[in-house]
């Protein structure tokens, strides 16, 4: 509970209520201005801090950001929504470790919040702990099964796991909840590749070039299904196509496709390879905001 005077705590909450708004706006620059002076009046305004964490953090300013929901924590140790923030800061700081111990703090005081557990998830994925990845996904799928996002993430999971039919369940539910989920669609086309239906693959990358084009993924995984059936061609068009469209495309692939090893033997692969300078992929940048809820 906040010591302030009660004009101070007035005028906190004015300067506090602005910047809620500007912060709604996506102008978190001046957002941060705005939680600086409520927090000139009042120092002990809990959700200011927080809040302010969350504008630095869409400032980048990383450690800024954290300092602001350790501010936070201070005043209010069991402030779930600060917990929240750190993990999402560490995150995307790249330290998944210390965000799933953030995410569990959170946990512990709203474990209803699904889209924490989401969170987690997509942590335990980067430190490559699928089982635990997996129960997180479960349980917010328990509370928003509606959430394509989820199930989708669920099947990539359940892929790296080698639990290739499963993953292809979970893919027919993201469709049946969100038809037009092209990236769903072609992660269904790598793992009807990898199963060796390349009818039913191929039909997958045209429904996912339906609903996004340019699609350097969708491109390529048709590149790569004709080139496992040897049908070298066809595959060098798609290849360059793709490669056209995203010249990166297949150091991202390396990561995306769990059928990439097979299609980089193939001799046309081997062959773009040798012959053709790809630029290096960027180093991955935690959670992105298309994986990421907030």
């Amino acid at each position: 509970m906040s010591s302030a005077p009660h004009d101070l705590l007035d005028a906190a909450q004015i300067w506090y209520g602005q910047a809620s708004a500007l912060y709604s706006l996506g102008r978190y620059r001046a957002a941060v201005e705005k939680y600086d002076r409520a927090l000139a009046a009042d120092n002990g305004h809990c959700d200011a801090w927080a809040y302010r964490g969350y504008a630095l953090g869409e400032l980048q300013d990383y450690e800024a950001a954290l300092e602001s929901f350790r501010r936070s924590l201070q005043v209010d140790p069991r402030h779930a929504l600060s917990w929240y923030g750190c993990g999402i800061v560490q995150a995307r700081q790249q330290h998944y470790q210390a965000a799933v111990q953030s995410f569990d703090r959170a946990l512990a005081l709203t474990p209803e919040d699904f889209a924490i557990w989401y969170n987690r998830g997509q942590a335990l994925m980067r430190l490559h702990r699928y089982h635990e990845a997996l129960d997180s996904l479960d349980r917010m799928i328990e509370q928003a099964p509606d959430s394509h996002r989820a199930w989708y993430h669920r099947a990539v999971t359940l892929a790296k796991l080698d639990q290739y039919h499963d993953a292809l369940g979970s893919l027919d539910t993201t469709l049946t909840i969100k038809q037009d989920c092209h990236y769903a669609w072609t992660y269904k086309g790598f793992i009807l590749k990898l199963l060796q239906r390349f009818g039913e693959a191929l039909a997958c990358f045209e429904k996912s070039l339906r609903h996004k084009t340019p699609n350097a993924s969708a491109l390529y995984g048709k590149a790569a299904t004709y080139a496992v059936q040897g049908k070298d061609d066809v595959a060098l068009e798609q290849l360059q196509a793709a490669m056209t469209v995203n010249p990166q495309v297949l150091q991202v692939m390396t990561h995306n496709d769990p059928g990439f090893r097979a299609v980089a033997a193939t001799g046309v692969f081997q062959h773009y390879l040798q012959t053709v300078s790809i630029p290096a992929a960027p180093a991955e940048s935690g959670i992105s905001a298309g994986e990421f809820l907030e």
